[in-house]
């Protein structure tokens, strides 16, 4: 790509669903609010969400609900 080629992104707003895993147990934060590019689905977090996203991660926050998940090794499967 040339200096003088434009890259469009789109960002929407929308509320999104946050995973990530720590210390072997998943947290699943759902309605998160972020910007979301239409064309390569990359989200984006304010500030004050990322620290709400933290404090309820590593604070361990009541849950509104608790899932049961599968696991499956990928080896075993193949």
């Amino acid at each position: 790509m040339s200096d003088h080629e434009t890259v469009r992104e789109t960002l929407v707003e929308m509320s999104v669903t946050y995973s990530i895993e720590v210390n072997g147990r998943f947290v699943i934060i759902e309605d998160v609010p972020a910007r979301v590019n239409v064309e390569t689905g990359e989200r984006f977090f304010s500030p004050e969400t990322v620290e709400c996203l933290q404090q309820a991660v590593w604070e361990r926050c009541q849950p509104v609900r608790t899932i049961e998940t599968p696991v499956y090794d990928y080896a075993a499967l193949t």
